[in-house]
């Protein structure tokens, strides 16, 4: 069974925008270029059909990504700002005594961030869930240490 990824209605819908523009829109672009660069002749050394070839790849792979994961998607409100720990936060916490940030949420989801990304179903994510602003929780890495990690901000993410 395929994991759930929590997406709010505004990240489904530029998601699905993005699946109908690479299916319908850049999808076309690519067979149209690499119609015209069969046509210039012998394919073992035309660059251009090369790159075409490999932009069809990566975006046929996308297209797969895109469509598994609106197929899979728990699409629900943006969290509300109570500053309690929930999919779709970015949460500011103090791990090993240093302040981190980072979404918690899918990696899929949030392809292009520039923020970390925690599942909520991994163990840090479990440990967080249902936390405050200035709870201080813990939990035990897969090495079986116990990590504290202390809440200090939690806000819905706008992105």
């Amino acid at each position: 069974m395929a994991e759930k990824t929590w997406l709010t209605q505004e990240a489904y819908d530029r998601l699905k925008e993005e699946l109908e523009h690479r299916s319908n829109v850049l999808r076309a672009e690519i067979v149209r270029k690499i119609d015209e660069a069969r046509q210039e002749g012998d394919l073992k050394e035309n660059g251009g059909y090369h790159a075409a070839r490999e932009e069809q790849a990566m975006n046929e792979t996308r297209i797969q990504q895109l469509d598994a994961l609106l197929r899979d998607a728990e699409i629900g409100e943006t969290p509300a700002d109570d500053g309690v720990v929930e999919p779709g936060m970015v949460v500011t916490a103090e791990i090993f005594g240093e302040e981190s940030k980072f979404l918690l949420g899918s990696r899929m989801a949030s392809a292009g961030l520039e923020l970390e990304v925690y599942s909520p179903d991994a163990p840090l994510g479990e440990a967080i869930l249902g936390a405050k602003k200035g709870d201080t929780v813990s939990y035990y890495a897969p090495n079986g240490k116990e990590i504290s990690v202390k809440i200090i901000d939690a806000v819905p993410f706008k992105g």
